[in-house]
């Protein structure tokens, strides 16, 4: 009886078996998505504008600023001892002006750097709409990121980059992102990390960004004060000037840290409001 009851119970479990499937990648981007704010929120952003500061060392911060515009558009602008350095995309072709390093002037950046920025600029990201964007995600499992279990996606990109993006498994929001990159010739593997999520107008935005070659035990942080959401922003803002109207940099030149990174998150973009670290309050409501 013992025995039969047992065969009962076990082809019952193997019917009820599929039920207990694991997640898709659709089905976790979907409530990811949600996690954000939801896909009708984030689409209707057309501008994005973001204040903040970066650490350069010995407990210096430097403000930052980063202004970024539907489809692909973006300009970080960030202040060090006086002096502005630019990096910026206008939708086709990526330069800077890093006085900092010397140069007063505007450059065009080279075409190697130009995919890397083009790549950054994405407004939403590659994870939405990934499939009318040509990119191919698949699950890669679970990783655990800061102490916290995380879905691994890999990205292959249409431009042949291929990143991991890692979503909380329980607040569905982007943690960390990591792939390789090259610039001026030479290959890195960055990693970011994503944390401080507060509620903005409706949308889950990181405040804290942390970036380092991967492995480093050493993280570049920003630390995000401000977003403001849809704020009117001319095209002119990304576009190059002309060598005559770049930043004076008579003073004293000073490197600060690398120039920013934004791989994505496609996932930032917001004002102030309630504290809801995924790390601290797991189970919680949060979140490019």
């Amino acid at each position: 009886m013992k025995s039969r009851q047992m065969l009962t119970a076990l082809a019952l479990g193997l019917l009820l078996a599929p039920a207990v499937h694991a997640q898709t990648v659709d089905e976790i981007l979907a409530k990811h998505f949600e996690a954000q704010g939801g896909l009708e929120k984030w689409k209707a952003l057309t501008t994005t504008r973001i204040t903040g500061s970066i650490a350069v060392g010995q407990g210096m911060e430097a403000p930052i600023l980063i202004e970024r515009k539907r489809p692909g558009k973006e300009r970080i602008e960030f202040t060090f001892q006086g002096m502005v350095g630019v990096q910026a995309f206008d939708g086709e072709q990526a330069w800077a002006v890093m006085p900092f390093m010397g140069k007063k002037d505007p450059e065009a950046l080279s075409e190697e750097d130009t995919k890397l920025q083009k790549d950054n600029a994405d407004f939403d990201g590659p994870l939405l709409d990934w499939k009318a964007k040509g990119h191919t995600v698949e699950l890669a499992g679970k990783e655990q990121v800061e102490g916290a279990e995380a879905f691994k996606l890999k990205v292959s990109k249409k431009n042949g980059y291929v990143d991991y993006f890692y979503i909380d498994t329980e607040t569905y929001l982007l943690v960390k992102q990591d792939g390789k990159r090259k610039r001026q010739g030479t290959e890195f593997e960055a990693e970011t990390f994503l944390s401080d999520y507060k509620e903005v107008e409706g949308y889950m935005l990181p405040f804290t960004m942390e970036q380092a070659a991967k492995g480093a035990p050493q993280r570049q942080k920003f630390t995000f004060s401000k977003y403001e959401l849809n704020p009117p922003i001319d095209d002119a803002r990304f576009k190059m000037p002309a060598a005559a109207a770049a930043t004076d940099t008579t003073k004293a030149a000073a490197k600060p840290a690398a120039a920013v990174d934004t791989t994505k998150s496609g996932d930032a973009k917001a004002a102030t409001a309630k504290k809801t670290d995924p790390k601290a309050a797991k189970g919680k409501k949060k979140d490019q």
